[in-house]
């Protein structure tokens, strides 16, 4: 072959010029398969879009409608003069939701930074995967587990469980607020000796008024009444358990994108292992903790089962607006209760679509941000 070859080079080269051809198309081939498949999901997020428009746009096409939507409080969709103010709803799809981010947001962060920089690997081995199948139970099993659980403790021993919930929290958030200070304020003593006993001074001096304060407090809620264990609360805190697994996992890989060269550094100034936390990961990590958050709202407010069977499905604002601990309905319940029940083509059909719409919107928003967060934190890290 290679005798033929050096005996006629002019068919060599075009067997060359061929065979990088066939590559080229086959590499242009692969490519546009590639773009293909991701275009089709584009694509069809694309439809979906324009199919909830379609049918929501009816709905804003009445006169006063809009309006009605955002501002409206009056929810009687079936009624023989039907009212559709769905103010309410978005109002409780909002608190169900910020409540669990409250819930799941500082949880997340402080087991990231467990298994980026506290646990060994071995460790973190184990922990993690066992965070991270919190995401595989069936939302459905988490709303049968509130509804059956969570809302008979709420309803009868309310009060203890929040002063128990205040006390998991602020508790653990006390005694680091008092490390913390004890640290910055002791960096500035130069003896070892002095340094400890001003350290000792200071947290005594901090963590003693802050634990009765803390006490007083835990018995005030202790004594709250809740009349049903149906409500916002119940709702949030499942959302928050079912959110953790995606908060957790996101802000750990952008805490450990971090990389080794920055801690190193701040050990090397003399900085301790919590103000190399709070003063150089954390910060660094932030568009990527950002982008946990924001991927952790999402979970939580496109959830159905768990606000449809625990949060009350009550039409109405809180008094006050804020209040977690009485029954609200959301976006996603009344769509998932609704939809089976409307004619096609009516006010109140067009209207479950413009939530739809809403939520969608929402959605997209947000998604556009958490890939903002993502891209800046990889930026930074590279």
């Amino acid at each position: 072959m290679k005798d033929a070859n050096r005996k006629n080079p002019e068919s060599a080269l075009m067997m060359g010029e061929g065979a990088s051809h066939m590559k080229r198309l086959g590499a242009l081939a692969g490519h546009g398969v590639l773009l293909s498949v991701t275009s089709l999901s584009a694509v069809a997020v694309l439809f979906i879009f324009y199919f909830v428009f379609r049918d929501a746009l009816p709905f804003f096409k009445e006169a006063g409608r809009l309006s009605e939507f955002f501002t409206g409080v009056n929810w009687y969709p079936s009624a023989r003069e039907p009212h559709f103010g769905s103010l309410p709803i978005i109002l409780g799809s909002v608190l169900v939701t910020v409540g669990a981010i409250l819930f799941s947001a500082p949880l997340g962060l402080a087991a990231a930074l467990c298994l980026s920089d506290v646990l060994s690997f071995s460790t973190r081995q184990i922990v993690k995967p066992i965070i991270e199948m919190l995401a595989a139970i069936p939302s459905v099993a988490y709303g049968f587990f509130a509804l059956v659980v969570m809302a008979p403790l709420f309803q009868n021993e309310g009060g203890k469980i929040l002063a128990g919930f205040c006390s998991l929290i602020c508790f653990p958030l006390l005694f680091l607020l008092v490390m913390v200070l004890g640290d910055l304020l002791s960096t500035w003593i130069q003896r070892d000796r002095i340094r400890l006993l001003t350290r000792i001074i200071l947290s005594s001096g901090i963590g003693i008024p802050g634990l009765v304060a803390l006490g007083v407090l835990v018995h005030r809620i202790s004594q709250i009444q809740i009349s049903s264990g149906t409500n916002a609360l119940n709702a949030s805190i499942i959302l928050g358990i079912m959110a953790l697994p995606t908060i957790v996992s996101v802000s750990e890989d952008a805490l450990s994108a971090v990389g080794r060269d920055l801690r190193e550094g701040s050990y090397a100034m003399g900085a301790t292992r919590v103000e190399t936390l709070f003063k150089v990961i954390v910060p660094a990590a932030g568009s990527g903790i950002l982008a946990a958050v924001l991927l952790g709202l999402m979970r939580a407010v496109g959830e159905t089962m768990v606000v449809w069977m625990a949060a009350g499905n009550a039409a109405h604002i809180p008094q006050p607006w804020y209040n977690l601990l009485e029954p609200v309905r959301t976006l996603t319940a009344t769509i998932a209760g609704d939809m089976g029940e409307t004619e096609i083509g009516s006010a109140h059909y067009h209207l479950l679509f413009a939530m739809g719409l809403l939520l969608l919107s929402f959605s997209f928003l947000s998604n556009l941000v958490s890939e903002w967060a993502v891209r800046r934190s990889k930026a930074k890290s590279a």
